[in-house]
């Protein structure tokens, strides 16, 4: 699409491969983006502010925490970036001599079992933001089908937000 200079496409997309930031340089119509991270403690925080240039760091596996991914399956992807990380110069370049590269790396059989022990969903990890059987939440959820939210006033929105709060035990 950027050879295309008549045409001139405008294409969104999202993409964690850092390389693609160097595309700027090659192509002036090519532009990044990234949103606002800031870490705390070991966690993230997305800051909701989209900021001009590419971003120097993935921020993938805390995203697979925050998604409730099971522990197993981010630690190794945790070994994974240590891999690919020790492999790499301070100007990102590859210093692999020969190492078998991590894509090609055999890794152990998967069965069942294997899933069932080492991957299944964390006791404890939030699968569902809610209970999905909470009658109080089914009423919400009727109430929301039932706004005309095309012909609600300002007013009768806060209204009916109030009587959304009420009914999950708020004030």
């Amino acid at each position: 699409l950027h050879g295309y200079e008549k045409i001139r496409p405008l294409t969104l997309f999202a993409t964690h491969y850092h390389e693609l930031n160097e595309m700027t340089a090659s192509f002036p119509r090519i532009r990044n983006c990234n949103v606002s991270v800031k870490e705390v403690d070991g966690s993230i925080v997305f800051l909701r502010k989209l900021v001009a240039g590419g971003s120097n760091h993935s921020f993938g596996i805390n995203v697979a925490k925050l998604a409730g991914m099971p522990r197993a399956l981010v630690r190794r992807a945790e070994e994974v970036l240590i891999k690919l990380e020790s492999n790499r110069n301070e100007n990102g370049e590859s210093t692999n001599s020969g190492e078998p590269k991590i894509s090609t790396v055999k890794l152990p059989s998967v069965d069942d079992s294997f899933i069932t022990k080492n991957i299944a969903a964390e006791p404890g990890v939030q699968m569902s933001f809610f209970k999905l059987d909470d009658p109080a939440l089914e009423d919400v959820r009727d109430r929301l089908l039932d706004l005309d939210i095309d012909n609600l006033t300002p007013i009768n929105a806060l209204l009916k937000l109030h009587e959304i709060r009420k009914v999950v035990g708020g004030k």
